[in-house]
């Protein structure tokens, strides 16, 4: 029997949005039409394994997410209230603070409101993120909506979350760094020049590391535009060359060999990944489709053809720990994780421990090399600031001695 999304109203007037099944729209029709509703529209239903991602229109800028966060929170508290969606889309819409989200929102309430479901309607946008579509896709086949929601939206607080732990932790260094090119823009620009000056004045024989230093320091001073005009350049430049899918491909291999920080950076990759993929297939979503959702959400490319070659092989029958190991990038522990919840049966709660367990991983491995990373900063620091110092302050040592 095929499924059908209908929409029509009882006797009464109240308006209904359901799933039906029915050997065709014909018959479907008919049995509405004996018990006394007024039809309003009867819709094929497509099934979970025949949603595709194919037609999804790749965002231009992304929607912020905490707004969407909060979007999805009122939702599930109406819908749970008994509020129908359309109702609900209806009651919030309005709310809404960041225009770009708002005016999607619209677009969702007014393709709902012609009967297009939920699901294809977030879907048809081409901003939203494809598991937020392909879970409420779920929902809907199920049934469980707001738990579907729900699930979503706990799934976001947790990858926030570790986001902006990351991101907290880098705050410091960053700000580190900026004070020592401030302090060294200062140094060469201004105060250097001045000694210049001063030497230039006294006809004093200057030493090589002083004559080296006053150098740079005048040139950079008289071509200060100059040079930023050529840092704009050569930054704008490659920020263009690094779109490039093979350029960002090499930048993906290039992360992976980088001591230490290439294991922070796919150990965080993998935390998202197996967090995405639980989520999705907790919320009652087939492998194959979760498998390709989560790829899609990725913004790695290296990631996704690795997550591609495991569907692939997933498809052939063979286990997903297998198609992880085959794409030889992922840590040796989340392949024996995946196959300790294959064997089980309980796959999407071992992709969460596999989540957490290296969310902590991420955590302290960042600790640990920011703890180094701070010492080195400070320690160049002071060696510049030194030798500037020294070279500056020597002519006139040398002078006293002479005098």
């Amino acid at each position: 029997m095929s499924q059908f999304l209908c929409r029509y109203a009882d006797p009464q007037g109240r308006v209904h949005e359901e799933v039906e099944s029915a050997e065709s729209e014909e018959e479907l029709r008919q049995r509405l039409s004996d018990r006394g509703f007024l039809i309003y529209s009867v819709k094929p239903r497509r099934s979970i394994g025949e949603w595709k991602l194919d037609n999804v229109r790749p965002a231009g800028r992304k929607l912020p997410l905490e707004q969407l966060l909060i979007f999805n929170q009122q939702f599930v508290t109406l819908t749970r209230a008994g509020l129908p969606i359309l109702k609900g889309l209806d009651l919030l819409v309005g709310n809404i603070k960041n225009r770009r989200l708002r005016t999607h929102l619209q677009s969702v309430h007014a393709k709902v409101k012609t009967g297009m479901p939920l699901s294809e309607a977030f879907q048809s946008e081409g901003v939203f993120p494809p598991i937020y579509t392909t879970s409420i896709m779920a929902g809907e086949k199920s049934g469980s909506l707001p738990e579907v929601i729900e699930r979503y939206v706990a799934y976001q607080k947790v990858a926030l979350g570790a986001r902006k732990k990351i991101l907290v932790s880098l705050i410091y260094p960053a700000v580190l760094v900026f004070l020592v090119f401030i302090l060294i823009l200062f140094l060469v620009t201004y105060v250097v020049p001045e000694f210049a000056s001063l030497y230039e004045s006294m006809d004093a024989q200057l030493p090589y590391m002083t004559q080296l230093l006053v150098a740079f320091g005048v040139t950079a001073n008289e071509n200060l535009w100059l040079i930023a005009l050529v840092v704009f350049g050569v930054g704008s430049s490659l920020a263009w060359w690094f779109r490039s899918d093979r350029i960002r491909d090499s930048l993906d291999g290039f992360k992976l060999k980088v001591p230490v920080f290439g294991q922070i950076w796919i150990k965080y990759q993998v935390s998202q990944l197996c967090r995405l993929l639980g989520t999705l297939l907790q919320g009652g979503i087939p492998l194959l489709q979760a498998l390709e959702t989560t790829g899609a959400s990725l913004g790695s490319r290296l990631l996704r053809e690795s997550i591609a070659q495991s569907r692939e092989m997933v498809r052939e029958g063979q286990p997903l720990s297998r198609g992880l190991a085959a794409a030889g990038i992922f840590p040796s522990l989340a392949v024996e994780m995946v196959n300790v919840g294959e064997s089980t049966g309980s796959l999407p709660a071992m992709l969460h421990s596999v989540a957490e367990f290296f969310d902590d991983d991420v955590n302290t491995m960042m600790s640990a090399a920011l703890s180094l990373i701070e010492p080195a900063i400070m320690i160049f620091m002071g060696i510049f600031v030194a030798f500037v110092l020294i070279s500056l302050y020597l002519p006139i040592f040398t002078l006293a001695e002479t005098l």
